[in-house]
């Protein structure tokens, strides 16, 4: 079976600067997968040129067969990609409703359908529907912000660091909501600060250091990779002095 996105070779910066460097990866239907590394690896840039804001030097980026790269944001809109950037960044003089009715513009067919399932899946919005959007908290925001993303019924959604600047509570509460998506069946490429809670909710999971991908593997496989728990987790397996533990004399 054919992905849903598949990123090849892709090279991308801002203006004569490079940022990304032959990066590849794919995502299938229904999967959830994990993007980690440390801030100016390339994680937002690669978000930003999958969805058009950026236009890649080189490579393709193919969504449900078609080759988007260098296509404009609404038309990768349009064909059911939605992107959540970092910080969410709702209209903030426009109320919550108003907010969620602009994210299903590509799709008002199923707009009444997708706000009754966005106010059961956030029942805060429904309460305040009405409000202007600054004058919610911060998780209230990053809620409105997910929210406006699934309005337009996307196919893949991909999610900027949800979790940036929010109390742990708060970062527990986002995630049992991205659960129940991924149980749904949602398809998510997930940027994330919170390696742990990423790489619990990935299927699969790549680490990117100076735009490059450098490791990739099973989200569980990950999360135990010596590599990512010293250098991501602040941990780091102990070793045993000895090469072999179990012809060891010092015990």
């Amino acid at each position: 079976m054919k992905p849903l996105l598949d990123v090849c070779d892709l090279n991308a910066g801002y203006g004569k600067v490079p940022i990304l460097h032959e990066i590849s990866f794919e995502i299938g239907k229904g999967e959830v997968v994990a993007v980690i590394g440390p801030n100016g690896a390339g994680k937002t840039t690669l978000l930003k040129t999958i969805s058009g804001l950026i236009a890649p030097y080189s490579g393709s980026v193919v969504f449900e067969g078609e080759d988007v790269a260098g296509w404009d944001p609404h038309a990768v809109a349009q064909i059911g990609l939605a992107h959540v950037p970092e910080g969410g960044r709702p209209f903030l003089n426009m109320s919550v409703e108003d907010n969620l009715l602009m994210g299903g513009y590509v799709d008002r067919s199923g707009l009444s359908r997708n706000l009754k399932e966005i106010y059961g899946l956030f029942p805060v919005l429904k309460e305040r529907r009405g409000q202007l959007a600054k004058t919610l908290s911060g998780g209230e925001k990053q809620m409105l912000a997910i929210g406006r993303g699934l309005a337009s019924s996307p196919h893949l959604l991909m999610l900027d660091e949800p979790s940036l600047g929010l109390a742990p509570i708060l970062v527990d509460e986002i995630f049992q909501k991205l659960r129940r998506l991924r149980d749904l069946g949602l398809t998510v490429l997930l940027v994330e600060q919170n390696i742990t809670y990423a790489l619990e909710m990935a299927d699969r999971g790549y680490v990117l250091e100076n735009g490059r991908v450098v490791l990739q593997g099973p989200g569980s496989a990950l999360a135990e990779d010596e590599h990512v728990m010293a250098h991501y987790l602040g941990l780091a397996k102990r070793r045993h002095p000895c090469d072999r533990p179990e012809e060891c004399a010092c015990r």
